[in-house]
């Protein structure tokens, strides 16, 4: 891959530049992002200027008590009217959204005011000339750079909002005799022109940014995670205005070999049609050759967290949240696809149609191919994530359906027991347990019963041999039917479960205890769980 590849995906993981609004259908997002991007450049640009005007003012009475310096009704009056208009951009801009015309005009007036404000400081308060020039020039100056670092425009804007800034004091000292105002104007024409420079190049950036960040339809927003051969990012489609996760080849994997693969990936997990398997949208490559496929944005919750947060699951809800992944990969067996990385982190639980506790299966990114092109399928070493690996795929990296299985079965006793099969300091003494330690029972494991058809199917997906497991997920499907619970998880239960404990795990995620309905969703990859291995 080109070095501007690799330029595009770090640029495309910076954060967005502002919060995007919704928008009226059939309307353009980026004015309305401009729009905001510059209302909050302003707010901030207020704040911080009228925080430097309040430090210089308490620094001036210091003075005044000190008898240093005196402070004089016109310095109070003008200090007092620059804290006013900068805190009042603040609060102006901290309100609703405002709109384009008004921001410009706004960030026109209070340039204008500024430059006449600064000139009043010195008022009775510097006698030496010289001085007070000296002192209004650099009040002028910080201004001018300070905007041109925080208020995004283009360089024709900031040539004109500065000189504005700067013609007050220029008709000042157009008038006086001497050397100095030729002085005093050299110094604004030199800063004035860094100031245009600057902003220029920093507003040129971000355009830069913006169209990095764009990968045909699809627009990157945030950086979500990564998986065993990508990073991905949450995006929007331009047209269709719904958010959609996008897969990028990671930059260190690039080759034509890594590159066939991850479009094997996609026309892989694409030929899958389940609803509990995650669906792919779209798939290309940039002209920088970055290659991404657009699958759908998941919200909800990993089992991983759900565990983490809740722990032990129900039984009637592990047989209900398992039955959904055997299918998704049972469909995959079919065709002669093994997944080879089942685990909690690659299974989702989310809404669909109103309907809850709806499973996804995730990442098919170390997916094998049981028939079709020889070589095809990355054999020969160690592939999937260490606590959910069968002990063929371990010992010589032969991986079938039944390898899924196994790790189907330690992804159910995660379920029980809140805790993996088997756990270590090492991925050599995890690994070690997966070859020769007998699982321990989730009854004796957790210290109370658990349904003795279930405990076996379990253990019966953890056999040691692909021989003493079911034959596939449908095979395992079929029996785990057989497996009657006295109770059932019903979407009632699963509504409770996610208006409670489910409400509180994404609160404490996101650092609220009361999160709104949206603050319940996130990406499937927004945490890295347990690293895989290839």
């Amino acid at each position: 891959m080109k070095e501007s590849g690799w330029s595009v995906a770090i640029l495309a993981a910076m954060p967005p530049e502002a919060v995007r609004p919704a928008t009226p259908s059939g309307a353009s997002a980026e004015p309305v992002t401009e729009t905001r991007l510059l209302q909050d450049r302003l707010r901030l640009f207020g704040g911080i200027t009228s925080l430097i005007a309040v430090a210089f003012y308490a620094a001036a009475v210091v003075l005044d008590r000190l008898g240093v310096q005196k402070l004089t009704p016109a310095s109070h009056a003008a200090v007092g009217a620059i804290v006013l208009v900068t805190g009042g951009t603040w609060l102006y801009c901290r309100g609703g959204a405002r709109t384009a015309a008004a921001l410009r005009t706004l960030d026109a007036l209070v340039m204008a005011a500024l430059g006449g404000l600064v000139l009043m400081t010195s008022v009775g308060r510097i006698p030496e000339a010289d001085v007070r020039r000296t002192v209004e020039l650099l009040q002028v100056l910080l201004v001018v750079f300070t905007r041109s670092i925080f208020v995004p425009s283009s360089a024709s804007r900031t040539l004109a909002v500065s000189a504005l800034m700067s013609l007050p004091l220029a008709l000042s000292v157009a008038g006086e005799p001497g050397k100095y105002p030729v002085w005093m104007f050299m110094w604004m024409l030199a800063a004035i022109a860094v100031a245009t420079a600057g902003s220029s190049v920093i507003y040129g950036l971000r355009r830069e940014v913006r169209h990095a960040r764009q990968l045909g339809q699809y627009t990157l927003e945030e950086k979500l995670g990564e998986g065993g051969m990508g990073v991905v990012f949450r995006a929007r489609h331009a047209m269709l205005r719904r958010p959609t996760a996008v897969k990028l080849l990671r930059p260190e994997r690039v080759g034509e070999a890594s590159l066939r693969r991850f479009e094997r990936e996609v026309q892989l997990t694409a030929s899958l049609s389940h609803p509990n398997t995650i669906s792919v949208f779209d798939y290309g490559r940039t002209p920088e050759g970055v290659f991404y496929y657009a699958m759908e944005y998941l919200d909800g919750l990993t089992l991983e967290e759900i565990v983490a947060g809740d722990g032990p699951q129900p039984a009637a809800r592990v047989v209900h949240v398992v039955h959904q992944v055997l299918g998704a990969l049972a469909e995959a067996h079919g065709i002669g696809l093994v997944h080879r990385d089942v685990k909690p982190g690659n299974v989702i639980l989310c809404e669909r149609g109103g309907i809850p506790d709806v499973a996804k299966v995730l990442d098919f990114g170390l997916v094998k191919e049981t028939r079709g092109e020889p070589g095809a399928s990355h054999d020969g070493g160690l592939v999937g994530t260490p606590l959910y690996l069968a002990p063929e795929a371990i010992r010589s990296g032969d991986a079938g359906p039944r390898s899924d299985v196994y790790s189907v079965g330690a992804l159910a006793y995660y379920l029980l027991c809140g805790r993996p099969v088997f756990e270590g300091k090492s991925v050599v003494e995890v690994c070690s347990h997966h070859l020769h330690t007998k699982p321990t029972p989730p009854s004796q494991r957790l210290g109370r019963p658990v349904a003795p058809c279930l405990e076996a199917w379990v253990l019966g997906c953890l056999e040691k041999t692909p021989e003493g497991r079911p034959r596939s997920a449908a095979d395992a499907a079929t029996r785990l039917d057989a497996c009657l619970l006295e109770e059932e998880w019903t979407v009632d239960k699963a509504r409770a479960w996610w208006a409670g404990p489910g409400h509180a795990i994404a609160g404490g995620r996101r650092g609220t205890a009361t999160p709104s309905a949206a603050t319940l969703s996130r990406s499937f990859l927004e945490r890295a769980a347990d690293s895989s291995i290839e």
